[in-house]
């Protein structure tokens, strides 16, 4: 494997997809809020509603820099602790093949989380400009935060994810702050409807997260890597599972309750055929080691429904 590839395999381009899905939902919701006052979306180069481009464009750029940074940290937390050994069950890691020397991964790390911030400050401006200091700073400070929680997952002797805290943080950056944070970076105001689409990719989010603690169970026990599935066992992990799944969907139609005004806003139903075709899966399969696949589909399946719900929001 050459040195690209091995940068590429350890950015994990499988988990991006999900990783943007509260950026699309919360600017769907954002423009839809503003197509009063302003008029166009996703609009061409040059165009006077340019800076709404911008806004979702950086939000996403620093968004899979937030990923992937987490990723790499990952890589390198699970690598230095030796979590990642003969007995891990998924895809092979940079550190653990020696495709990527520690100090290589550090230095990557260290990389992207200065191009991660720099793009942070840049959505920041393009939002904010200077007319709201308080809120520049206020999201300054968030996207500080989010970069330590992507680093500190396992690397460092405090990692949370040791510790079963990982869901939380997942819940709360890919879910609460990337909808409700997105969508106030268009309006500058909240409402309390946008934080049900939020919960709904949080709660889809921590899924992915539990299905690969599932999935690593042994092998994370035995390491003593302490996360929420470990704590509290196979079979209590597979009902947490079904909460998040069936407590995603849930929310969803509460919201659609709510908001319902034509077929379109039905679109992102489509998406829980898929996800319920999971739970199925995840009912039958007694040997969580045949789960990982399931990572994929339900993390697809997220992004699906937060293209469709944008699509029934927009259109």
């Amino acid at each position: 494997m050459t040195k690209f590839k091995a940068w590429i395999s350890a950015a994990r381009l499988r988990t991006l997809p999900l990783s943007v899905s509260g950026i699309i939902v919360g600017s769907a919701m954002g423009h839809k809020d503003k197509i009063e006052s302003l008029d166009g979306f996703f609009c061409c180069f040059g165009c006077p509603n340019f800076y709404i481009t911008d806004i979702f464009f950086l939000a996403i750029l620093t968004t899979l820099g937030l990923q992937i940074l987490s990723n790499f940290a990952n890589d390198y937390g699970d690598g230095v602790k030796g979590t990642d050994n003969e007995d891990r069950v998924g895809p092979q890691r940079a550190l653990q093949s020696g495709a990527i020397s520690q100090k290589e991964m550090f230095r990557g790390i260290v990389i992207t989380a200065i191009i991660t911030l720099a793009l942070a400050i840049l959505l920041i401006y393009v939002s904010f400009g200077q007319a709201y200091f308080l809120y520049s700073v206020f999201f300054f400070l968030l996207g500080l935060a989010a970069i330590i929680a992507a680093i500190k997952y396992t690397m460092g002797n405090s990692a949370y994810g040791y510790r079963g805290l990982g869901d939380v943080f997942v819940f709360i950056f890919f879910g609460l702050v990337s909808v409700v944070g997105c969508y106030f970076l268009f309006t500058k105001n909240l409402q309390w409807i946008v934080f049900l689409p939020a919960i709904t990719i949080g709660f889809l989010s921590a899924a992915v997260l539990n299905l690969n603690n599932m999935r690593d169970h042994d092998s994370d026990k035995k390491a003593g890597k302490n996360t929420i599935v470990v704590k509290m066992g196979l079979i209590r992990a597979k009902m947490y599972h079904y909460f998040l799944i069936l407590g995603a969907m849930a929310v969803m139609l509460f919201f659609l309750f709510f908001t319902y005004e034509d077929y379109t806003n039905l679109l992102f139903l489509i998406a829980y055929i898929p996800l319920l075709v999971h739970l199925i899966k995840v009912v039958k399969t007694e040997n969580t080691v045949n789960l990982d696949p399931e990572l994929k589909k339900v993390a697809l399946s997220t992004f699906l429904l937060a293209i469709l719900f944008s699509l029934g929001q927009i259109l």
